[in-house]
């Protein structure tokens, strides 16, 4: 049976990695955390003292660092230079200076090439905010998985509560409405859905119910004719 390239986009706190976790568990895929890449150079630029501005030191270290993507006991650890940094990455002060670092043309180049060449063979679920459009525009299935921005920041919310961080959920609301401006506007690689992209609203669905029906659209991919029982999606 061939095997797809699967790319899901979509704004901050759409449930991108969680759902998309799960549909590479479905299919027996592999999963691509694309965010994971950005906020792994945050982290070191951090840790190196390198302002966010600072583009083309940015842009070498994006060439220099090593990232491994490794699946242990279930779970997508993430490696920078052999270092686990799997919790260190998902602070909101990580999150909020990898939106700045994916903005800089140099660092998307570098991070866009490491995607098409860990992608190319396909069984991959890989998602991020450009995966449909730019790093794999010929993907076989294409999904943008959305949600209202109160549901959005408040899962973001909720993240934060269960690793102990106190975080104001109306200030998390704004920093959602913040970071989808930028995505948004930014002038490479902006996020936007692709005109083939098929369009999923997570507001009022769990992170199973909407897997489900990515596989189900990935299953009539690659059994044309059959019916994907996702009408209406």
């Amino acid at each position: 049976m061939r095997k797809l390239i699967i790319a899901i986009d979509g704004p901050v706190g759409s449930g991108k990695s969680t759902v998309a976790r799960r549909v590479a568990e479905l299919l027996g895929y592999v999963y691509i955390d694309t965010g994971a890449m950005y906020r792994a150079l945050a982290l070191k630029a951090q840790r190196n003292g390198i302002a966010l501005d600072a583009e083309d030191r940015l842009a070498r270290m994006a060439g220099e660092m090593h990232i491994d993507l490794r699946s242990e006991g279930g779970a997508q650890k993430i490696f920078l230079d052999g270092l686990d940094v799997t919790s260190t990455i998902r602070t909101p002060e990580v999150a909020q200076a990898s939106s700045k670092i994916a903005m800089i043309p140099g660092v998307r180049r570098v991070l866009v090439a490491e995607q098409r060449r860990a992608g190319q063979l396909g069984g991959v679920v890989m998602e991020g905010r450009d995966i449909g459009t730019i790093v794999f525009p010929d993907a076989d299935l294409k999904i943008y998985l959305t949600a209202s921005v109160e549901v959005r920041a408040e899962r973001r919310w909720r993240e934060h509560q269960q690793k102990g961080d106190t975080v104001d959920l109306a200030r998390t609301i704004e920093e959602v409405r913040e970071r989808d401006r930028r995505d948004v506007e930014r002038e490479h690689s902006p996020l936007t859905r692709a005109p083939d992209a098929v369009l999923l609203d997570s507001t009022a669905m769990d992170a199973e119910e909407s897997a489900s029906l990515i596989v189900l659209l990935a299953n009539e991919k690659t059994n044309p004719g059959t019916p994907s029982g996702a009408s209406g999606v």
